[in-house]
């Protein structure tokens, strides 16, 4: 059978791969265009896995509510060129829409099913490396819930509906006034955006980092001379300031720095008409501890020039 301009045109809007790759893939196929859309999967699955060693560390933080729950999701790719891409923004919105269904774990996420293809999450992403060119990985996931009460959020540096550079999600445990719940969920996401907290609460700050400081300061106050006893009360003086400093609910709230975390809440009380908990806060900025590839760029260009 012979291969028509149109039936290229077809395929290549399909899968979107190169111009020649679907000549070539009509051609193996005897111009099956389902058979042909199969050679180019398993060769672009063959790209992926070659691209699979690059750094990604661009991408975009997704989101997504729905009431009573929420989840954010990272969603890397290897420059921020990709991430303002149409199609990957769709992706991840799409992976956070299917991440809510589940328990938020990354596996749990990945084996799921991506509704708009039929696929896993995981091979709609490598079909999605195939086709845009790029290594991509979903890194990271976060759930929060509550039986009774909001999951606020917060998106920051948003490239558009639901995603960004850095997302927060806070869950507040009541019975008060969802729309109350709301306004004092999202100003404690914004603050958690900016201070990035250790823990919720003093006691629950890891106990290995709360060590470490102790040792430093132990350390410092040595250097000062004076008596161990005196040495004691400095060193729980510091830790006191160290925990207010880490601790949400301790810290000045960036809206009023006035005033604590803990005080806001309990301020919001009053319009939701009942008590307020924070039981759950997860802040998820992208490309966060991932160590990025240096390139040598006039090496780049050199190589290219060779060959």
């Amino acid at each position: 059978m012979s291969v028509t301009a149109a039936m290229v045109k077809e395929l290549r809007e399909k899968t979107g791969a190169g111009m020649m790759d679907c000549k070539k893939a009509l051609a193996e196929t005897n111009g099956d265009m389902e058979a042909a859309i199969d050679w180019l999967r398993a060769k672009g699955i063959a790209k992926a896995d070659k691209k699979s060693g690059r750094t990604a560390a661009e991408g975009l933080i997704g989101i997504v509510s729905g009431g009573v729950k929420a989840v954010v999701v990272e969603v890397n790719s290897e420059t921020d060129f990709v991430a303002r891409n149409e199609a990957f923004q769709e992706l991840v919105r799409g992976v956070a829409n299917v991440a809510l269904g589940t328990d938020g774990s990354v596996e749990a996420i990945a084996n799921a099913n991506y509704p708009a293809t039929g696929k896993s999450v995981d091979d709609t992403i490598k079909d999605a490396i195939a086709t845009i060119g790029e290594n991509m990985t979903l890194r990271r996931a976060a759930l929060l819930q509550v039986e009774d009460g909001v999951v606020a959020t917060y998106i920051h540096n948003a490239a558009g509906d639901g995603i960004g550079k850095l997302g927060v999600l806070v869950a507040l445990k009541s019975i008060g006034d969802k729309e109350v719940l709301f306004s004092v969920g999202r100003q404690v996401a914004m603050h958690i955006a900016a201070t990035n907290p250790l823990a919720i609460r003093a006691d629950e700050v890891d106990a290995a980092v709360a060590e470490r400081e102790r040792n430093v300061f132990i350390e410092q106050s040595r250097a000062s001379g004076k008596p161990d006893n005196i040495i004691e009360k400095m060193v729980e003086g510091r830790m006191r300031k160290f925990f207010e400093e880490v601790a949400l609910l301790s810290q000045a709230f960036v809206m009023n720095p006035e005033i604590t975390v803990g005080q806001a809440i309990k301020d919001a009380e009053k319009l939701a008409g009942a008590p307020i908990e924070v039981t759950g806060m997860a802040r998820l900025l992208l490309g966060e501890g991932v160590e990025k590839e240096e390139s040598d760029f006039a090496a780049e260009v050199a190589a290219v020039a060779k060959g």
